[in-house]
């Protein structure tokens, strides 16, 4: 019988770093439409109720949940793809209650709700944790890089109407790409032999992925983002804030990667829409705020339609 090693406690800085930058994220908006009420010489609350009044909500409604839809049945074909490519064989209609049920706990965090998911795989179709943890982090891997292609595609095409800091954008991308060849060929060629770490069972995604794996990625989850400049530039336009869709095409992959800062309500997202239109201060929280928030709550819906049918394929 092996000795079991004691389970690691999580460092209190690590538990209280997402708090920490909620907090900072809520001071800041504080500050900021508390300063626009009173210039308005409204009081805060009636400041905030006048811009929820001025929406007409049938229409958000209307644009919010097919996007949603749209949105899970893309992410389940991600997921779903790359499944089949390094794990098990799954059909994509039994993926759906596999990522749909996961979304009831990415309302806490997204890394929780794909550990669900690795979970789900390894009791159904006995797919070994490590394993499935490594798509996991494939996907997450690819991810970023998905985000950080189309902020410098919106830079591109959009760059004069960016704020100056999207000059950057270039220079990471620039960064990124030089990493990604680097870490190609520690997984892919005889130069990373020496490497032993390279053959865990938590880098067998990274073993078995060529260049085409990671592109096909991108270009399977590219529709959802793609979706989403349109969405949400019409949505905004509901708050009476305009903007263009190359615009919002600079713009969504940055507020993306502020949304999957750790922190309750995505509150990194909401704060930058608030940065990113200045002048606005009062319909950009309220829209991220409606935004972000109805996304997560409303695909954790979707999950609960799966529910019963994920338990009882996981505990009988």
């Amino acid at each position: 019988m092996t000795n079991q090693e004691p389970k690691r406690k999580t460092p209190l800085w690590q538990k209280s770093l997402p708090w920490l930058i909620t907090v900072v994220c809520f001071g800041y908006l504080y500050t900021k439409v508390s300063g626009a009420a009173a210039r308005e010489g409204i009081g805060l609350l009636a400041y905030l109720g006048g811009v929820f009044a001025q929406v007409d909500w049938g229409q958000w409604l209307a644009l919010m949940i097919p996007y949603s839809i749209f949105f899970f049945l893309i992410d389940t074909l991600v997921v779903w793809r790359v499944i089949n490519w390094f794990n098990t064989s799954v059909s994509y209609k039994n993926m759906l209650p596999i990522r749909g049920s996961s979304y009831i706990l990415s309302i806490i965090n997204e890394q929780v709700g794909k550990g669900a998911m690795g979970l789900y795989l390894n009791r159904r179709y006995e797919v070994p944790g490590w394993e499935v943890g490594s798509s996991m982090v494939f996907i997450m891997f690819c991810e970023f890089y998905y985000l950080l292609m189309w902020a410098t595609v919106g830079w591109l095409i959009g760059g004069d109407s960016l704020p100056t800091e999207f000059g950057l954008i270039p220079w990471i991308a620039g960064v990124a790409s030089v990493f990604f060849i680097g870490w190609i060929l520690l997984f892919r060629s005889p130069l990373g032999k020496s490497a032993s770490f390279r053959d865990r069972p938590a880098f067998k995604a990274f073993r078995e992925a060529g260049p085409l794996r990671y592109l096909g990625v991108i270009v399977l989850r590219s529709p959802a983002l793609l979706a989403a400049v349109v969405i949400y530039t019409l949505a905004l336009r509901l708050f009476n804030v305009d903007t263009s869709f190359l615009q919002m095409l600079g713009y969504l992959p940055v507020i993306f990667f502020g949304a999957a800062t750790p922190g309750p309500m995505r509150t990194v997202a909401i704060t930058l829409w608030v940065i990113l239109f200045p002048g606005h201060e009062g319909e950009m929280t309220a829209f991220g705020f409606v935004q972000h928030n109805f996304f997560i709550f409303f695909n954790a819906a979707i999950g609960l339609l799966f529910l019963r049918r994920a338990n009882r394929e996981l505990f009988g």
